[in-house]
């Protein structure tokens, strides 16, 4: 097992300097950083000065190790927009992101788990069939459109909910959350449930297909023929062998969430670090890119890491055969 996870950590290691290398050369070759830094009245002799503090007169190659150095410490330079570290806005961004994300993937498995097996072990009920029916908007709506309806209906219409912003919140050291403030839970609502329907959707179907694939085996007739209650039959051993498929778009979907939470933020101005992302394309605020870039992956490369581990848990096959 030890190996196993060892052989994983080394492939992320490698991933990771193959995307520290893409944002390396977007960071050095698309624009001069010199000119994002200082006005039209620096003298060129003051610029070359500024270049050679920055480094960016030394080989291409030290320049590469020392970014990676710099990013590792999570140092990522300063906005060229803001003039401030990156790492700070990042930091003061990603308390947002993150509870969206982990509120849209929870909402997207507590309901979609339960509707997957529902609709999985009776697939002729009308209420599964209601359920498949909705799964097609999910599945087919693009996000934004979702946000959008969801606004009109709810903040326009009804006025029950606000249509943007995260609402007041509460600082907890360097941590703000807004689930301590009833308007800040509000104001999470209609975001969680537009970056979480279509997860919902899509782990709904993979579980309906794997239950019906599962349910028609062998052993699940020596299960029922030994007597087992239908029960222990449905979530002792035909849930239990749909873990795999669902871990895996579990885990990617949650890496996906917090990754292109960009258009749910942009649509409902949350302040997280997918709106900072598009602020910085808007003003080609290279760092910002080149350190959301790293970040992203960083977190998909993490999510693949805990799901390999997770398979090797759940099905000693793949440990052995690794």
């Amino acid at each position: 097992m030890l190996a196993f996870i060892l052989t994983r950590v080394a492939q992320a290691i490698l991933v990771m300097l193959v995307v520290a290398l893409l944002a390396f050369t977007m960071f050095r070759f698309v624009g001069d950083p010199i000119n994002q830094m200082v006005g039209q009245e620096t003298t060129e002799a003051e610029r070359e000065a500024l270049r050679e503090s920055l480094g960016l007169n030394d080989p291409v190659v030290v320049q590469f190790v020392r970014y990676v150095g710099h990013a590792a410490r999570f140092d990522f330079g300063n906005s060229y927009q803001f003039k401030q570290p990156v790492s700070d806005l990042i930091g003061e961004r990603a308390p947002a992101t993150l509870e969206l994300s982990l509120t849209s993937a929870l909402l997207a498995l507590l309901i979609g788990m339960p509707m997957g097996v529902f609709t999985g072990l009776y697939p002729q009920r009308w209420l599964s069939r209601l359920f498949l029916g909705g799964s097609l908007v999910g599945v087919s709506l693009p996000t934004f459109l979702i946000g959008i309806l969801l606004i009109f209906i709810f903040s326009v219409e009804l006025g029950w909910l606000p249509s943007f912003g995260r609402g007041d919140v509460v600082r907890l050291g360097w941590w703000s959350t807004g689930f301590l403030t009833l308007s800040g839970l509000r104001s999470l609502i209609l975001p969680a449930i537009t970056l979480g329907l279509f997860q919902m959707t899509l782990i709904m179907r993979l579980v309906r297909g794997e239950m019906l694939e599962v349910m028609r085996t062998d052993f699940i007739r020596f299960a029922r023929a030994r007597g087992l209650t239908d029960r222990a039959i449905h979530f002792g051993h035909a849930l239990k062998n749909t873990l795999i498929p669902v871990i895996t778009i579990t885990g990617l979907q949650l890496g996906s969430i917090i990754a292109f939470a960009i258009i749910t933020e942009q649509v409902f101005q949350w302040p997280g670090m997918g709106l900072l992302f598009i602020q910085a394309v808007a003003n080609v605020d290279i760092p910002i890119m080149a350190a959301y870039l790293l970040l992203s992956s960083f977190i998909f490369v993490t999510i693949n890491l805990v799901v390999d581990v997770l398979y090797a848990a759940v099905d000693p096959r793949i440990r052995v055969g690794a």
